[in-house]
Formats: C-alpha cells, sequence, structure tokens
C-alpha cells in the first residue's frame, strides 16, 4: 500500500504488490519487483531491476542498488514453504547482484540484518544469519546458514563462511579466506583453511580504541594463541583481565559458548 503523496518516487514500470507496504518517502527505481509482505520504512532508497520478496521488513535510509534480490526463498532442502522474514534495519548499503534469504523453522524463521552496514556485490547471506551492525562484506564474501557476524567485523572478498559459525566484533579476514570454525573478536585471520594471524591492530586504532587498551588485547591473544595454554585456562587468564581491560569482556563470552570450536 502507498498513498498517491509518494507516486513521484515510484518509477511507474517498477511491480509494487497491492499487499507490500512502503513509507512516505520510499524510492523504487524502473523494473523493481516489490512483492507482498514486504515492508519499506521511510528514506529507503531501491534502484533498478531489485526483486524484494515477502515477508521482508526493511528499516529507514537504506539503499538497495540494481539488481540485488533480497528475501527470496531459502537455500535449503528443508524449506517447505513456511512463512518465514527477512529483517534489515537502518542505513545499510546492499550493491549489486547482492543475495539476501529468510530464514528456516529449523532455526528462529528468520535472517536479521541489523544497521549500517555495507554489503558489497555479488556477496551472500543465507537462509538464518544474524549480522550485528557496522560490518563490512567485500565484494563476494560469503555466509552459510546460522551464521553470526559480530559489529564492527570486516570479511574480505572472497571469504567464505562455514555454516553454523561465527565471526567475532571487530574481527578481520583476509581476502579469500575460508572460515570453518569460530573466528574470535578482534583477531585476523587468513588462508584456506583460516589461520589466526595477529589482531586487528587498525581497525581497532580507527574505531577509537587506546593504545593501552590495544596492548592489552594483543596479551589476551597471545594467552590465547603463543601460550600453549588449554582453551579454558586462557580463558582463565583473560577473565582476570577484565577489570582492567573491560573490551576483552566480549571474548571471554565468546569463548565461553560452545560453537564449532574457535580458529587457532
Amino acid at each position: 500500500m502507498y498513498g498517491t503523496g509518494d507516486r513521484q518516487l515510484i518509477d511507474p514500470r517498477a511491480v509494487i504488490d497491492p499487499d507490500a507496504e512502503l513509507d512516505e518517502g520510499v524510492s523504487i527505481g524502473p523494473f523493481s519487483i516489490i512483492g507482498a509482505g514486504v515492508k519499506i520504512a521511510a528514506g529507503t532508497e531501491v534502484g533498478p531491476h531489485v526483486v524484494i520478496k515477502g515477508p521482508t521488513q526493511i528499516g529507514r535510509d537504506n539503499r538497495i542498488y540494481q539488481f540485488a534480490s533480497v528475501g527470496e526463498n531459502p537455500q535449503d532442502v528443508k524449506y517447505a514453504g513456511e512463512p518465514t522474514i527477512l529483517q534489515i534495519g537502518d542505513r545499510n548499503v546492499i550493491r549489486e547482484f547482492a543475495t539476501l534469504h529468510r530464514g528456516t523453522v529449523q532455526d528462529q524463521g528468520v535472517t536479521r540484518i541489523g544497521n549500517d552496514n555495507l554489503l558489497m556485490a555479488y556477496i551472500h547471506v543465507a537462509h538464518d544469519c544474524l549480522l550485528e551492525d557496522h560490518i563490512i562484506m567485500a565484494n563476494a564474501a560469503s555466509l552459510g546458514g546460522h551464521v553470526k557476524i559480530g559489529r564492527h567485523a570486516i570479511l574480505g572478498g572472497f571469504t567464505k563462511v562455514h555454516q553454523f559459525c561465527r565471526v567475532g566484533a571487530h574481527s578481520f579476514s583476509g581476502m579469500g579466506s575460508a572460515i570453518s570454525m569460530d573466528l574470535p573478536p578482534y583477531v585476523m585471520a587468513s588462508g584456506q583453511p583460516a589461520k589466526p594471524h595477529g589482531i586487528n591492530r587498525e581497525g581497532l586504532s580507527r574505531r577509537g580504541f587506546s593504545d593501552e587498551t590495544i596492548q592489552q588485547i594483543k596479551r589476551a591473544y597471545k594467552l590465547l594463541y603463543l601460550s600453549k595454554k588449554r582453551l579454558d585456562e586462557a580463558r582463565e587468564g583473560i577473565d582476570g583481565m577484565l577489570n582492567e581491560t573491560p573490551e576483552l569482556e566480549i571474548l571471554s563470552d565468546f569463548l565461553g559458548h560452545k560453537g564449532r570450536g574457535i580458529l587457532r
């Protein structure tokens, strides 16, 4: 449903289902298709030749470029047409040929993308993925199903992340990395399979982390990767640093949750 007041922002060559809900100020380019069950908030711009399938909810001030496929059925052989959803927050940039799929009932039924993310050309976000805020997925980075990505993580071009993996906040993967285990917060990794290569010092510095805090994060990395301690022993050592460096709490919490095992 969209009112006559916004028709000047809807190209007449676009196809809008009557059951789509577009707020005032939404812009839709020529030859785009907006399906039933799609909700788009004010200020979002959808370029030409974009397909958005519902149920999909898109927040404010997003920019979706040409040929993106948003909210399509999950690529899961167990999917049987259940009404799952894709939720996208505010101020995201979704570039050409990106593919973002809805969730499955085998998980929580939702794929969720937060705010202020840059999803470059040809990226893929599979069913049931959860992306936080300020994430960059460079060209052709791809996520398997059920992947979780923490805030400020950067995935280099052509990075592949195995299903059910976690990628921690402020982490960084090099171009062409194959991530098949959990990548902890603050850690840089690269290779096939990916291996840890220190902390994301440059990224932390750009985000305002002090030199002292970065040094403490580096100490925690050494405990985790260079001390030859067991994982529980390394985590205990990191916990002992929390009073002085509360920024390490996200690393401790990450290590405390069972997943696919961390890259080591």
